[in-house]
């Protein structure tokens, strides 16, 4: 599928499991910052936290573990 950046997949393909692991931390303090400059996002109950975990979660989860 290509979109507006070309083709994904395969520039993905090229990334290591340490640039993989570099983008993660990158997410983790956006958010931090996300959360300290919008700090009402706390409020949010932990049910609707965990559903959104669960539903973005769902096609990965598949792909990775029970798809052959």
């Amino acid at each position: 599928m290509n979109c507006c950046c070309g083709n994904l997949n395969e520039k993905v393909k090229n990334l290591t499991v340490c640039d993989i692991g570099l983008i993660k931390w990158t997410v983790l303090f956006t958010t931090i910052i996300i959360v300290k400059i919008f700090p009402r996002i706390l409020t949010i109950p932990y049910w609707i936290l965990i559903t959104l975990a669960v539903v973005c979660m769902i096609k990965p989860f598949y792909k990775f573990w029970l798809k052959k």
